[in-house]
């Protein structure tokens, strides 16, 4: 609807070049917006404004020359203008009876784009560490990523999720520790457990089942363990401690255990973490290893593809990659003095790999804490020809719970931290989507862990889903009142009569907004925005509660019973399309 009338207008402005209009007006200046009241149309464009002072007449007059350029079509009733040089467009009431009915041949796929070159997007997103279960946090992650794939998908996208496992860094050798130290309280072993150890209770767990496969093989009396170790104290450093540790560890049990130990505990965090994910309906195409991306020599095969091109050079004994080439405020190191590799060499290389997969877009869904990281990785692509703009990161802001109005402390390595397991069976995974989703991702979010299980109009959740079941119960209390519905007769019914027959205040709002859907799904992929599809999936419950409260849907009239009730068929069908999207059901009764 918006793109047809967008179209008109671009006609109009063409029909003036070479009269009023010197040049011919990027496309991309044709600005079209919904109008807040009806009063003043259904659309409204600023284009006269934008383009006065370039030919050199006032807004009004030029607003008026395009109005009568516009071609003849039955889009429109009038155009007409107002305030400083707005045209405001009026569209013939058949139009939104056309789009219902729209809505019912095109179904599950109303909505979605079809560009004749869709581009090819890898989404990474949660990428958790596997140092334990998934928390509050990397569940607002997984409801972001998941919604945007779908969202990008349903504007025509090709979309491929993958999540990058860090699984060779030094908080896994953490995890690893932890749970031998664990196993060795499950030996019969007392000691005090390190402040910077992982002291959830999901690592006794994976101590317990080292300890059925292990016996006693890998036990060590405490006083060996913790002899001559730096002070976790206070006043030590606790880094260096369970560093210390992690040290012993490895000379007492050896190397070869040591790596059972380690893969084995990243193995059983890793299998929390996916079925933490599947319970939650979030899937993922692909799972990349940093150990096996390590091991693959990807790293050095991109730094020596930087050396050729004399991006690289050695300072202090470190390697650093010329990133102020690139718009960094500073070089950044690649390789340490000591002769490994830093994070975003390994950053450089893994997006280098996905940019040779044949990916266009590349998006890194990623904490509030990696302010910075996309210029320097961008650097790093560009180097090798790519555009920096190919990569986008959205960061996904931190998260608070609240129960009964108190915020809750929350921390990996604390005992007491919420998982987003046990949200998800407080609340249930459709309020933690909802909720996670419904304020901007840069925005910080307060979690009412209450409201979301309230049955209240105050809570998005129930509020939504509450019109889509209400729908279903007029239908089932259709046969109840001794009334059948025909959809083939219906559909005809509305191409006839619908704009009569739904004339009411109520009715033209309901439409409507229906009607917006194709748009906000096009703006909330294009803005990486799933937040607006919850506001707009709001707003259309809300017009769906108000027309129902205002109109008796099944009356004794044949043509307007089936007149009212297509229209909330076809209401319900885009509250069902939008939700899908958004990853939450959508129930016929509540």
């Amino acid at each position: 609807m918006k793109e047809d009338l967008q179209l008109l207008l671009q006609r109009a402005l063409q029909s003036l070049e070479g009269t009023l209009l010197v040049q011919p007006v990027d496309p991309n200046w044709i600005t079209l917006e919904r109008t807040r009241d009806a009063a003043h149309g259904d659309f409204a464009s600023n284009i006269a404004m934008r383009l006065a002072k370039g030919v050199g007449k006032p807004p009004r007059v030029l607003a008026e020359a395009i109005i009568a350029a516009l071609p003849v079509s039955p889009l429109l009733t009038r155009a007409e203008v107002a305030g400083a040089g707005f045209i405001n467009f009026f569209l013939t009431k058949d139009l939104y009876a056309r789009e219902v009915v729209r809505v019912h041949d095109e179904g599950a796929g109303y909505g979605r784009g079809q560009p004749l070159q869709p581009r090819k997007v890898l989404l990474e997103f949660v990428s958790a560490n596997p140092t334990g279960p998934m928390h509050v946090g990397h569940g607002r992650q997984a409801a972001f990523g998941d919604a945007l794939g779908n969202l990008l998908a349903a504007a025509g996208d090709r979309v491929s999720r993958e999540y990058y496992v860090n699984d060779a860094g030094r908080q896994t050798e953490i995890l690893a520790v932890s749970v031998w130290l664990r196993y060795l309280e499950a030996c019969g072993e007392t000691l005090k457990f390190p402040e910077n150890g992982y002291r959830g209770d999901y690592i006794r767990p994976v101590a317990q089942s080292l300890h059925a496969r292990e016996g006693g093989a890998l036990r060590h009396g405490a006083d060996v363990v913790l002899a001559d170790l730096p002070p976790d104290a206070p006043a030590g450093d606790k880094d260096k401690y369970i560093d210390a540790v992690i040290t012993r560890c490895r000379a007492l049990i050896g190397e070869a255990a040591w790596q059972r130990l380690l893969q084995g505990s990243i193995a059983a965090m890793l299998d929390e973490i996916r079925d933490d994910l599947d319970g939650y309906g979030v899937h993922f195409d692909n799972w990349v290893s940093e150990r096996a991306f390590t091991e693959s020599g990807a790293i050095d095969r991109a730094l020596q593809r930087l050396r050729e091109r004399d991006l690289l050079y050695v300072k202090d004994g470190a390697t650093w990659f010329k990133a102020t080439r690139f718009g960094d405020d500073e070089d950044r190191v690649v390789v340490r003095e000591n002769g490994v590799k830093t994070y975003f060499a390994s950053d450089i290389a893994y997006h280098l790999d996905k940019r040779e997969r044949g990916f266009d877009v590349l998006i890194d869904v990623l904490g509030a804490d990696h302010h910075g990281y996309v210029t320097r990785v961008r650097g790093g692509l560009q180097a090798f020809g790519h555009p920096g703009d190919c990569l986008e990161a959205p960061l996904i802001q931190l998260v608070a719970l609240f129960r009964n109005g108190v915020k809750m402390s929350m921390g990996k390595r604390e005992a007491n931290f919420v998982t987003l397991r046990q949200l998800r069976e407080e609340v249930g995974n459709d309020a933690c989507r909802i909720f996670y989703l419904m304020r901007s991702n840069d925005q910080s979010l307060d979690f009412d862990l209450e409201l979301a299980k309230s049955k209240t109009n105050e809570n998005p959740v129930f509020y939504i889903q509450y019109a889509h079941a209400r729908v279903a119960s007029v239908v089932k209390e259709l046969a109840g009142r001794g009334f059948a519905y025909d959809a083939v007769q219906a559909r005809d019914i509305m191409l006839l009569q619908g704009a009569t027959l739904l004339s009411g205040a109520q009715a033209e709002a309901m439409l409507s907004a229906l009607s917006r859907y194709p748009e906000v799904i096009r703006q909330a992929a294009a803005q990486r925005a799933p937040h607006a599809l919850v506001h707009y999936l709001r707003e259309l419950a809300t017009t769906l509660h108000a027309f129902y409260n205002a109109e008796r849907i099944l009356v004794a009239d044949d043509a307007l019973r089936s007149a009212r009730l297509y229209a909330l068929l076809a209401v319900q069908q885009v509250l069902r399309n939008g939700l899908a999207i958004l990853g939450v059901s959508a129930p016929e009764s509540m």
